[in-house]
């Protein structure tokens, strides 16, 4: 899932104080009210900004989310903290647009996000229940059981370019997640070590042998570098190996593409040039009247192939203009184009 930024969905520091979060609230709830606002994208603004003000206009579950750690960012892959997978969260909520007359209302449709849910869960559970044995209604918030065993295995895509597919060099994986506290077991009450809040973020940066020629969708198991629960007992790490293309390389199966930038006398004239590949530069030699995007295919200079050899590189041919043309050279193109007008 991804990581929500809170402060980012109102539009505030993370400094600001309750009466700023208000505002912003109140400002922004407004503006994308379904009842008010009918775009498209106003229903998943609205919900947005309730469940960020749910968040931060609660100094406990402010505090909670603040411990994730300033090294997150907005869409960021995020890793929920363990013991949560068996909570259900369905329609409703515990806040929002309370006291805000005509816009009020709670946070219904469609309940909180995943994330927010992966946080909290623990504690929108026990709320229910507490609801529930009071005699109240449950909104939603229920517990499945019974209660699986926690799943202490992390997955994380690892995205590989076409230059790290030619080397079974170490490839450093960094990586963040939420375990529960070991000292308090998510008590957090007056604990030292992850200052109240129940969990802590563990960062990891590891070295990892990526075999070469490795396949897209590979799975690769890292034993003992997943989570560790209360009984020191320790999952594993999974990367799922994803491809991207890199700066200089595009990707298509075990072909390669790239880019011969050439000025347009090259293309009429002819020229040699040397291109950049995975295996190293080679010299290559465009004919004269090249057309622009016309491509060379140089064999056996591409990414390795399942059944053994290499793909090939394909090069296609760019035409540029210079970024700063002479007067003399200006009054040349002038003189051809109206040659040009002759023919």
């Amino acid at each position: 899932m991804k990581y929500k930024d809170y402060y980012e969905v109102l539009g505030v520091q993370k400094t600001a104080g309750e009466a700023e979060i208000k505002a912003a609230f109140r400002k922004l709830a407004r503006k994308y009210h379904p009842d008010v606002n009918k775009a498209s994208e106003a229903s998943q603004k609205f919900k947005d900004i309730n469940e960020a003000y749910e968040v931060l206009s609660d100094s406990e579950k402010r505090q909670r989310y603040d411990s994730l750690g300033s090294n997150w960012s907005q869409g960021m892959d995020f890793t929920p903290p363990p013991g949560f997978e068996n909570m259900n969260f369905g329609q409703g909520g515990f806040g929002g647009f309370g006291g805000m007359g005509g816009m009020g209302g709670s946070f219904g449709e469609g309940g909180f996000s995943d994330f927010f849910s992966s946080i909290f869960g623990d504690a929108m559970s026990s709320q229910a229940h507490g609801r529930s044995s009071r005699g109240g209604r449950s909104r939603g918030f229920s517990q499945e059981s019974p209660k699986e065993k926690e799943n202490l295995d992390i997955t994380k895509d690892y995205f590989l370019i076409p230059e790290d597919l030619m080397n079974d060099d170490k490839k450093n994986v960094k990586f963040s997640y939420m375990e529960k506290c070991t000292s308090c077991g998510t008590r957090g009450t007056h604990c030292h070590t992850c200052g109240g809040t129940g969990f802590l973020t563990i960062s990891k940066n590891l070295f990892v042998k990526i075999p070469k020629g490795v396949k897209e969708g590979a799975k690769i198991r890292l034993s003992g570098e997943g989570k560790t629960d209360s009984y020191g007992q320790k999952g594993d790490l999974y990367l799922i190996i994803k491809f991207k293309d890199s700066k200089d390389f595009k990707m298509s199966g075990s072909d390669i593409t790239s880019d011969i930038e050439i000025y347009p006398q090259d293309a009429v004239f002819g020229i040699n040039v040397e291109v950049k590949t995975l295996h190293g530069p080679v010299k290559v030699t465009i004919p004269p009247n090249t057309q622009a995007g016309k491509s060379l295919r140089l064999k056996d200079l591409g990414l390795p192939k399942k059944d053994g050899g290499f793909g090939a590189h394909i090069a296609k041919i760019k035409i540029i203009i210079p970024e700063h043309i002479t007067q003399e050279e200006k009054d040349l193109y002038k003189k051809l184009a109206e040659i040009r007008k002759h023919h």
